[in-house]
């Protein structure tokens, strides 16, 4: 039996599988392709045989990562819209979270996953966890009383994705985030002035 490094087998087990993740996620950043398993291997200081007690392949590492990451990019998130000054200042928030978080190589997983593993699953998979990323701009709109926020929500995140493929093309994130404010400051003064007088 292997030698582990913590008090329980099970507590090794999630010690070494944090290990393979974030090894994976580092290489990702890096080269913003989905890493070999060797390569995921040597950064974690494990062999090539002991990721696959871990992973099937390189599509199940990256799916983990995914779920790995998804909750955190969802805590970023919702944080900074509960910091946001006015329920107004959230959808800005909202906008500026995520392309921050494109900047910072998040988003490089699901893009090297979808290239290494198009397919239904796949696209189920990122549909939902768009749906639950939404669901607190749509909450959002909502209490601003606007008219359909599913259908706002959605434009909004186009305005986002656009922000992503300018990111991507080489503009600074400053550069995108001045974008985000001539589109969407407008809305945003529009309904601070609207809370403010309580219309």
């Amino acid at each position: 039996m292997p030698r582990i490094s913590a008090a329980t087998v099970a507590e090794h087990r999630a010690a070494q599988e944090r290990a393979l993740l974030d090894a994976a996620h580092e290489l990702l950043q890096e080269t913003s392709e989905a890493p070999t398993m060797t390569d995921v291997a040597a950064r974690a200081g494990l062999s090539r045989p002991s990721v696959y007690q871990y992973f099937d392949s390189r599509q199940d590492l990256l799916q983990a990562l995914v779920r790995d990451i998804f909750p955190r990019w969802t805590e970023r998130v919702t944080g900074a819209m509960a910091d946001a000054p006015t329920k107004a200042d959230r959808i800005l928030a909202y906008a500026t979270a995520n392309v921050d978080l494109v900047a910072e190589g998040a988003h490089a997983v699901g893009a090297a996953l979808a290239a290494l593993a198009p397919g239904a699953e796949l696209d189920e998979q990122a549909t939902l966890m768009h749906r639950q990323l939404q669901e607190p701009l749509i909450e959002t709109l909502r209490e601003l009383g606007v008219a359909d926020p599913e259908s706002l929500a959605e434009l909004i995140n186009s305005v986002v994705h656009a922000g992503t493929r300018m990111l991507e093309s080489g503009q600074t994130l400053e550069r995108v985030h001045s974008h985000l404010r001539t589109l969407l400051g407008p809305f945003v003064t529009e309904h601070q002035t609207a809370e403010a007088t309580g219309r």
